[in-house]
């Protein structure tokens, strides 16, 4: 749960403990206005203390416990607190007129109504008094959920972290090795004149690689970072399909594979980082290039704000699937240098989660395709 989640929860709870205190406020007053202060009118009336009032259930009980706790205070002040009740100041007046009032029993009486008043006080504002304890337990409840969440977030990133810096090592290490050794049979005249070539082609393309590895780990590690913006201008968004499909189409060709382009002619307006959405749009057309079937079909589509690249290779299974988006997942589970880096689908997540859309594997996709990535991004 986001902190604006977080929010909307609290306020909600919030609004409906505000409306289940009216109501028993209410009721409560209902029942003061029915049998308590008829009762207490009553007692008063027949212990000969006059009490007349305007005001609301909570004033008048509090004032009445005003008047009773000021004959426990010292002489001066339980007077000029008894005067202003009784000339009406506060809203309301009170005189006892009875012959107990003096005396350890007047004192005593006076002590069991202010009791008797206070309960009536309590009783007034329990609603509110087990509201507040209620919502306080809740957001404590709450508030503790999301520091377990958070700790176990946290754990799953270490967890997610060891597996990044062990698969870099894993992947960095394989054409380290090879190129090594390549190189130190070439250096000790190990290799056959006839050979070199093929030596030195291998370490070439080994190189690459691992070029190609370090800079997606640049700008996986990049778009990570703290403090990362996207410079974003408005821009045509079916030309920078159409630009980021032209420039894999002859990789296509040599693969055999048949690119079908349904981008509309008419100019599709978007706020957007060109460089980095185009990366991302790049990085699903190398999947579909690197995963799909030779001399099968791939399509591109822009439907309004919706990209979809779509191949009728094999499809992904359902456990690897859930996954696909982690860094350096990927479907060769040994690791060979024949897939992927595993980085370009965790990138292209991240640059359109950046531009505020989503990036979802669709296996339901139909249409002679068994699967297709879709970049759904909200129009302007």
């Amino acid at each position: 749960m986001n902190k604006q989640d977080l929010r909307l929860f609290l306020i909600r709870r919030f609004l409906i403990l505000m409306a289940v205190m009216y109501l028993s406020g209410e009721l409560l007053n209902l029942f003061f206005s029915v049998a308590g202060f008829p009762l207490l009118y009553r007692l008063l009336s027949y212990l000969d203390i006059r009490f007349v009032s305007d005001g609301s259930v909570i004033t008048d009980l509090l004032h009445l416990l005003c008047y009773f706790l000021a004959d426990f205070l010292p002489g001066d002040l339980s007077q000029w607190v008894k005067q202003g009740i009784d000339s009406g100041t506060w809203g309301i007046q009170i005189s006892v007129n009875a012959s107990y009032a003096g005396g350890i029993s007047g004192r005593l009486l006076r002590f069991g109504i202010f009791c008797v008043v206070l309960f009536l006080l309590e009783l007034r504002m329990a609603p509110y008094l087990v509201g507040g304890f209620f919502y306080c337990r809740m957001v404590v409840k709450k508030m503790n959920e999301l520091l377990e969440e958070e700790k176990e977030q946290q754990q799953a990133f270490e967890r997610r972290r060891n597996l990044l810096l062990s698969d870099i090592a894993h992947d960095i290490k394989t054409p380290v090795t090879t190129i090594c050794g390549y190189c130190r049979a070439l250096s000790e005249g190990l290799v056959a004149e006839e050979k070199k070539q093929s030596y030195l082609d291998v370490i070439y393309q080994k190189s690459l690689r691992m070029d190609e590895l370090l800079t997606l780990l640049f700008e996986y590690v990049k778009l990570e970072s703290e403090g990362f913006t996207l410079h974003k201008e408005r821009g045509d968004l079916a030309e920078l399909v159409r630009k980021m499909t032209a420039l894999l189409y002859t990789d296509f060709e040599d693969k055999s594979i048949t690119v079908v382009t349904e981008i509309s002619e008419e100019d599709t307006a978007f706020e957007m980082d060109a460089l980095q959405l185009g990366r991302a749009v790049t990085n699903l057309l190398t999947n579909a290039l690197r995963y799909g079937k030779a001399g099968g079909r791939v399509l591109v589509r822009l439907d309004d704000y919706e990209i979809t690249v779509a191949d009728d290779g094999e499809p992904i299974d359902p456990a690897f699937a859930a996954h696909i988006f982690d860094p350096f997942t990927r479907a060769d589970s040994a690791r060979t240098s024949k897939g992927g880096s595993g980085l370009g689908l965790g990138i292209a997540k991240k640059i359109v989660e950046m531009h505020g859309g989503k990036l979802v594997l669709n296996q339901n996709f139909g249409e002679g395709y068994t699967k297709a990535f879709q970049i759904r991004l909200q129009g302007a």
